[in-house]
């Protein structure tokens, strides 16, 4: 689409007067603010080619890839200020925290920056936080150091309802860093649980060095009602006499015996069941499927870290429900 535009000049030497630009809000090769919702709308799903001929295709318009590129990150990097909408106290919340690998890249040296560039991981840490009688969650997402993910828990925390008198329950992998800020975070007010189908891993793993072929799955249930019924003393000495040796590489029996007993103050399914809370953690890790992975895990894309925070601001933004908020509060 073209658009033949009428252009005056103040006196022979004057500025350019454009009435069109000045009375649409337009300018020549501008962006309007509607038409960067739809680049951004469509670069925080798809790749940014992708995004291009999604956008040719819904609305014949052919936009440089760059300027996508720009605009989503750009706008990504703004929705960090969002304010949260605070909700009202909860009596109990659920609250999980993870961490998953992302692919980045540091630049090198030469034109394009290709020379001598380095290609790495980098963990990804998302938390989400929400009140026992809510089925939406909201999230918080960062690149940052364990420190910084146990500032961002808790701010989701608060904004999902936590205040002094209530209860939260945590549940997630039992990693050290998240156990340890789980308690920074939110300290005596509740207890951390570790996720049930990751201990079952363990005990399953185990169970082939333990009992014979075919009897695997039925030692295994044992010792998950075992867990279930808070007996973890019996699971431990079920797995202590087959304690494989210290030299040994593979050493399945060790490492669920390590694992319960480094943990064993995160082991009341008892307390969990009766409240009618969750002891598997399969909600974070959902949440790293369709918030992070999906997007910032596409085949053969790589991410400088800054525009990793930005794409990873903005689809935490997406699924916080802040999308519409975003686009109509100032800028």
């Amino acid at each position: 689409m073209q658009l033949l535009e009428q252009v005056l000049r103040l006196g022979r030497r004057g500025p350019q007067v454009r009435p069109f630009c000045t009375s649409a809000g337009v300018r020549n090769r501008g962006y309007s603010e509607c038409l960067q919702r739809v680049l951004v709308d469509f670069g925080a799903e798809h790749s940014f080619a992708k995004a291009a001929e999604a956008i040719r295709e819904h609305y014949g318009l052919e936009v440089p890839l760059e300027a996508i590129r720009q605009y989503t990150l750009e706008h990504g990097r703004k929705m960090s200020q969002l304010p949260w909408v605070a909700a009202s106290a909860a009596k109990t919340l659920v609250t999980e925290m993870d961490g998953t690998m992302i692919p980045v890249v540091q630049a090198g040296s030469g034109p394009d920056a290709r020379k001598g560039k380095q290609l790495l991981w980098r963990e990804a840490r998302l938390c989400l936080a929400r009140s026992d009688d809510k089925a939406q969650a909201l999230y918080g997402s960062t690149l940052g150091s364990a420190e910084t993910a146990g500032w961002v828990w808790r701010e989701v925390a608060i904004a999902a309802g936590l205040d002094n008198k209530t209860y939260v329950h945590g549940v997630g992998d039992g990693a050290p860093w998240i156990v340890d800020k789980f308690r920074d975070s939110f300290g005596q007010q509740g207890s951390y649980l570790l996720d049930f189908y990751h201990v079952s891993e363990y005990l399953a793993q185990a169970a082939a060095q333990i009992v014979p072929s075919g009897k695997e799955r039925q030692w295994t249930r044992r010792q998950q009602g075992r867990l279930l019924n808070n007996q973890c003393g019996k699971v431990l000495r079920s797995l202590k006499t087959y304690v494989e040796a210290a030299s040994s590489q593979e050493a399945p029996v060790r490492a669920a015996h390590r694992y319960l007993t480094d943990r064993h103050d995160c082991l009341d399914y008892v307390e969990a069941t009766k409240r009618n809370l969750p002891i598997g953690s399969g909600e974070i890790e959902s949440g790293h499927r369709h918030v992070i992975q999906k997007r910032l895990k596409v085949a053969g894309g790589w991410w400088k870290e800054t525009n990793a925070q930005a794409m990873l601001n903005l689809r935490t933004a997406r699924a916080n429900n802040q999308w519409r908020q975003y686009w109509t509060c100032p800028n």
